[in-house]
């Protein structure tokens, strides 16, 4: 008999973070809830990242994921944009970890390449497979398709850790 855990996908942002909760059950997916937080541009770096780290702490109470996965920042054009990026991840992987889960972390190559089966995959592709996966998904923005699709990697990733470990 396998165990489902709940699992809480982020896709950080300071613009917008996506966030996407999903059960695993052995290699069966089911979608549970997804959106995105958007805290105000308009407001100081400190106030947006007190936003993401409020809201992350409301949908961890609410949904009681077990494990968080977020992805790695990758190298922007600019380096100013890579650092703010930075900050927002930051809050995206302490949240989590300070409220007692377990954080694993995914390069977004690995993420398409668990959910579409090429690392060069575009959002829409990511879109269509989150939503072949897990019909009940419900998602109205990128960020929230790109949050469950960190789930499912971290969901797939999780399951062959545990295999090899048993083996």
């Amino acid at each position: 008999m396998l165990n489902i855990v709940r699992i809480m996908g982020i896709d950080p942002g300071l613009r917008r973070t996506g966030w996407g909760i999903i059960e695993a059950e052995g290699n069966r997916l089911r979608f549970i809830a997804c959106g995105v937080l958007t805290p105000a541009v308009d407001q100081e770096l400190s106030l947006r990242l007190v936003h993401l780290h409020e809201g992350l702490m409301r949908l961890i109470a609410e949904h009681h994921p077990a494990e968080a996965a977020v992805e790695e920042t990758f190298v922007n054009a600019g380096a100013r944009s890579t650092l703010l990026l930075g900050q927002a991840r930051g809050i995206a992987v302490m949240t989590p970890a300070s409220m007692g889960l377990p954080v694993g972390e995914y390069s977004a190559n690995l993420v398409k390449k668990s959910v579409v089966g090429t690392g060069h995959a575009e959002k829409k592709q990511i879109e269509l497979m989150v939503k072949t996966l897990m019909p009940a998904a419900n998602f109205k923005s990128a960020d929230a398709a790109d949050a469950l699709a960190i789930a499912i990697c971290h969901a797939h990733h999780r399951q062959h850790r545990k295999l090899a470990k048993s083996a």
